[in-house]
């Protein structure tokens, strides 16, 4: 498990509706939340579960970027996703955790590794950490996660449970 993962708030959002945060930290070996990821999750709802989960358990994943490359800053994205594929930029051999799909473009071009959350349940059946995807992927589609109705299907088709 050598895994270098630097997650953003959508995806901390999402698998947290879906109580999936503990796949990051159980199937990572070097987990890291961006400060400007913790800023954008203090935005919602005191209440949520990835805002409870930051600043409680995940607190000790939080780390503070002193600089982010103008290369990273000239794609304008959010502060969340700026820090992110900063910190893998500035620091090779993380991969990225984001969803937002000019996010994704931006670390795709920069050469940066990038998974989503869809990836990351993905990667958890195949790791057997989970036995099936289809209860976290139906809890996905229930919790607002906006994705295309092809997805789950090509989804349940990667993880042989079509």
């Amino acid at each position: 498990m050598s895994k270098k993962w630097v997650v953003n708030a959508s995806p901390l959002i999402t698998l947290g509706k879906i109580s999936g945060i503990s796949l990051l930290e159980r199937m990572c070996s070097d987990l890291i939340v961006p400060e400007g990821v913790v800023w954008e999750l203090d935005k919602g709802s005191a209440d949520d579960p990835a805002n409870v989960w930051i600043h409680r358990e995940g607190a000790s994943f939080v780390r503070r970027l002193e600089e982010v490359p103008p290369l990273v800053l000239s794609w304008d994205l959010g502060k969340g996703e700026t820090e992110v594929i900063s910190w893998a930029y500035i620091n090779p051999g993380y991969e990225v955790i984001l969803d937002d799909r000019a996010a994704r473009n931006c670390a795709s071009s920069l050469g940066i590794r990038v998974r989503g959350t869809i990836g990351i349940i993905l990667l958890a059946k195949k790791e057997r950490v989970l036995p099936q995807v289809k209860p976290l992927l139906s809890r996905l589609s229930e919790s607002g996660f906006r994705i295309s109705s092809e997805l789950p299907r090509a989804a349940y088709r990667l993880a042989d449970e079509e």
